[in-house]
């Protein structure tokens, strides 16, 4: 019997519930199976994942095709001609759902309000590895269909993150990365209402063996005054902030229904680097968003310098069918693929000089495996040693988006 195989696309949630998928196939059983996890974020996205799809029923006859996540959820029926079985965001974590695998395509339905969302399958630990502590969203960004796939928002008690935290530290996990679909979102629905900035500064201080914890992806409209003491004071907490920007032009950010402005952004990465000089700061934008014009992309260009990204995610507009954007004026897809390539580009540009600003400094490197490590401001370490420990090293170089390292 051949262990089950797993295609994970999308964000880090994805990959954090991949792990968790992989334990929940193993424990019910599960062999001689391929389960595609998809993304519904871009029209790209989606066309990757049936193109797995049929990958897999042409590399592997025989084998069951098992198709999850957001694409599938949102859409069951596109993948029932496609898959043996299709589950949605809920179901893919449960073991049950993998000890019926055989049956016919069961379509299940999306998460509903109030139900519970992951953190009770522990992934494979490893060096570096994701701890999902929030789900859903209940904001409605008009490009974005991820809450319609994953439902409202809910936060994982702090004990049980805490519980699962013991367990990958035990197993040799050095840096956790809590992640979720709206993490500065956490604890809103909690009794007490615990912060982000609290359920972390819990987290070091009842996992004293943690060396490194390090935070996904931040909405600067939501940082709390917790978390911002926590960043200036715990040394532990890395000095690296991944903001969802999306755009940095005003009239842009009202039209996607984002909460905060390009001043704000602005001033996020500036007290990032007032706490901690030696923070990085990463970001998404959005190329080619609906309306947007010469002026009001020179914005968001502008903004990769004015905030100093070094880490940019760049993703061109992609029509999600049923969100408000789509019923918006579109830009030109060759410029949208154009206004792409610039942005990245300008993050390309950006890296290279915050990575020559390195050169020459120590930090501590946490190896990921041979020859691979990450420096604590995020930037990956051309580095020898042993996968799994923490090195200080000095930066001699840096070379094709990554630093090199030597023994300080």
């Amino acid at each position: 019997m051949r262990p089950v195989e797993i295609v994970t696309f999308g964000c880090r949630l994805n990959a954090f519930e991949s792990e968790a998928i992989g334990r929940a196939a193993g424990q019910a059983g599960l062999a001689d199976a391929v389960i595609v996890n998809t993304c519904a974020v871009t029209a790209e996205a989606e066309r990757q994942a049936r193109q797995a799809i049929r990958r897999a029923r042409r590399e592997f006859p025989g084998r069951k095709i098992i198709v999850t996540g957001c694409a599938a959820t949102l859409a069951p029926e596109k993948y029932a001609a496609l898959a043996d079985v299709v589950l949605d965001n809920e179901a893919k974590l449960k073991v049950e759902s993998y000890g019926s695998a055989g049956a016919p395509t069961p379509i299940l339905p999306p998460p509903q309000a109030g139900e519970g969302g992951g953190g009770g399958l522990q992934p494979k630990p490893r060096a570096r590895a994701y701890l999902q502590v929030q789900q859903g969203c209940d904001h409605r960004c008009t490009f974005c269909i991820i809450p319609y796939a994953r439902g409202p928002s809910r936060s994982i008690p702090i004990g049980a993150i805490v519980a699962e935290a013991r367990l990958m530290v035990e197993a040799g996990c050095r840096e956790i990365v809590l992640t979720g679909v709206d993490l500065t979102a956490y604890g809103a629905d909690l009794p007490g209402r615990p912060s982000l900035g609290q359920m972390a500064r819990r987290l070091l201080a009842l996992v004293p063996e943690l060396r490194r914890l390090r935070l996904s992806s931040l909405d600067p409209s939501e940082i709390d005054d917790d978390l911002w003491r926590l960043f200036a004071s715990e040394e532990r907490l890395m000095p690296h902030l991944h903001l969802s920007l999306q755009a940095g032009d005003d009239l842009v950010l009202k039209r996607m229904k984002r909460r905060h402005s390009r001043g704000d952004a602005i001033a996020v990465a500036r007290r990032a680097r007032e706490l901690r000089p030696e923070a990085a700061i990463g970001a998404d934008l959005i190329a080619g968003f609906p309306t947007e014009d010469d002026e009001m992309f020179g914005r968001s260009l502008d903004i990769v310098e004015e905030c100093g990204i070094a880490f940019l995610h760049v993703f061109p507009y992609s029509p999600r069918p049923g969100t408000p954007a789509a019923r918006m004026p579109a830009v030109a897809p060759a410029l949208v693929r154009e206004r792409a390539a610039r942005l990245r580009a300008a993050g390309a540009a950006r890296l290279a000089s915050e990575l020559g600003s390195r050169v020459g400094q120590s930090g501590d490197v946490l190896i990921e495996k041979k020859g691979v490590g990450r420096a604590a401001f995020y930037a990956p370490v051309a580095v020898d040693g042993e996968p799994g420990s923490v090195r200080r090293v000095r930066f001699v170089g840096a070379a094709e988006g990554r630093l090199i390292g030597a023994a300080a």
